[in-house]
């Protein structure tokens, strides 16, 4: 398969053919190692992407966004892959319901695609903020004992300085 066929299997224009990347360059743009990226697809946070002829991976602009989203939650947030992966697949969901949405007809089917977006919503805002959680606790944790650690080293430093002054009265 070339990399005509790779678009046209995939349902992407020929027009977006220029946009495509290999793994390397789309390691390159996000950071990631190609064996990440791989990893990733078998983890289910991203797509089988497309391949040419020769069986090269060849990645949409979508693909290396959702990557670039994956890199984010995981470095940002401190999402676990599994966290990311709900996450993508939530994503995934509100963009079904607003489809579902706009082709709906009639007001009480569009209220209940929003009250869809919003439950899932509310599930990401709940992870975010037990995430934020988690990071207030830590930070608690890490100015107690920095105010620990200070508070030795002047008791340290009032104990030195009252030896050295009796050294001298001595000599």
């Amino acid at each position: 398969m070339d990399t005509k066929d790779a678009h046209e299997e995939t349902g992407h224009s020929r027009s977006m053919q220029e946009d495509w990347l290999r793994i390397g360059d789309v390691a390159a743009r996000t950071g990631l190692t190609q064996r990440t990226i791989r990893y990733y697809e078998e983890m289910g946070l991203l797509p089988p992407p497309a391949r040419t002829q020769g069986e090269y991976r060849l990645y949409s602009p979508d693909d290396v966004t959702r990557l670039q989203r994956v890199v984010r939650l995981k470095e940002l947030c401190g999402f676990s892959l599994a966290e990311i992966r709900d996450s993508i697949e939530a994503e995934g969901g509100i963009e079904q319901l607003k489809s579902e949405y706009r082709a709906a007809g009639d007001t009480a089917t569009r209220a209940e695609k929003l009250e869809k977006a919003i439950s899932i919503t509310e599930g990401q805002l709940a992870l975010i903020e037990r995430k934020l959680g988690q990071m207030r606790e830590m930070r608690g944790e890490l100015r107690s004992r920095m105010d620990r650690y200070k508070a030795r080293r002047a008791e340290l430093l009032q104990g030195a300085g009252a030896g050295v002054g009796a050294s001298e009265e001595r000599a």
